[in-house]
């Protein structure tokens, strides 16, 4: 499924009570959107956002294998204490979050600014709320589950690094801060990656199965610091993910399942530490 890009609209000229908004000859217009300004906002924005993680991953895990010791005696946590004082902490976390979530409304934004009905191209009305939670249910145990066993090989075959995801300290708002931070990662992820990415690929006339390959590497890329392991199950997880949105054009149940995968990793690890032997 393609489509070529949509132009914008000739604007509406802003008017005052003096009456029209900069009307001198000098007044900006907008450009009319191109394949190459298309390919430099995905550029930039990624550059902004999760493509700089990617890169920072993949220098961490050259770091983790230079180091030495084997990766999967090394471990590496993600979510963790930003401030000594408990609220300056609780403060951060929460501001981070929130970065996050405007990541996500970015690409989004950027859709919207260029015609695009978010509520039939890419699902994000309220229309069949049960079906979707329903499906983004199924969808996190038919991913969450082999997943984790991946995981666990791959520590064992020693290429993945021993992942604790969480040490934040036991305080009143940890739960309700790993739960509200899963949120933003399920939201973040599947608005960029999958909903704003594949949908300009898709004006550029990039083949779907092309467009899922670059979905799914991206998406593997910012988890590289991890391991090997990390990188090829959250790309088999892209994979499915943009498969599947290209044939739904539904980002509601991604959101929906990578959440439920995430609060399943944080307050489920958080919880569960020190009572299961076999966590890090």
């Amino acid at each position: 499924m393609t489509s070529t890009p949509v132009p914008p609209t000739v604007p509406i000229e802003p008017t005052g009570p003096s009456g029209p908004i900069d009307s001198g000859p000098e007044r900006p217009r907008p450009r009319p959107y191109t394949d190459r300004s298309l390919r430099v906002e995905i550029v930039v924005l990624f550059l902004v956002t999760l493509g700089t993680s990617g890169l920072r991953s993949l220098v961490s895990l050259i770091d983790a294998l230079l180091a030495p010791a084997p990766l999967a005696s090394q471990t590496v946590s993600i979510i963790v204490p930003q401030a000594q004082a408990s609220l300056l902490d609780l403060a951060k976390q929460l501001l981070t979050i929130m970065s996050g979530v405007a990541w996500g409304m970015l690409g989004l934004y950027l859709l919207w600014r260029g015609g695009l009905n978010l509520r039939t191209r890419l699902g994000l009305d309220l229309t069949r709320p049960w079906k979707d939670l329903l499906t983004g249910i199924a969808l996190a145990a038919v991913i969450g589950i082999p997943g984790l066993v991946l995981y666990l090989v791959a520590v064992q075959l020693g290429v993945n690094l021993t992942v604790a995801p969480v040490t934040l300290n036991d305080t009143w708002w940890r739960i309700p801060v790993l739960v509200l931070a899963a949120i933003e990662n399920g939201f973040l992820e599947e608005a960029l990656v999958v909903g704003y990415l594949l949908t300009r690929l898709e004006q550029l006339r990039v083949p779907a199965w092309a467009a899922i390959a670059i979905s799914a590497v991206l998406r593997g890329s910012y988890h590289l610091y991890q391991g090997f392991g990390g990188f090829l199950g959250n790309a088999a997880m892209g994979v499915v993910f943009a498969w599947l949105f290209q044939r739904t054009r539904r980002l509601w149940p991604l959101v929906i399942a990578h959440s439920l995968l995430d609060i399943a990793a944080f307050a489920g690890y958080a919880l569960l530490k020190g009572h299961v032997g076999w966590l890090p």
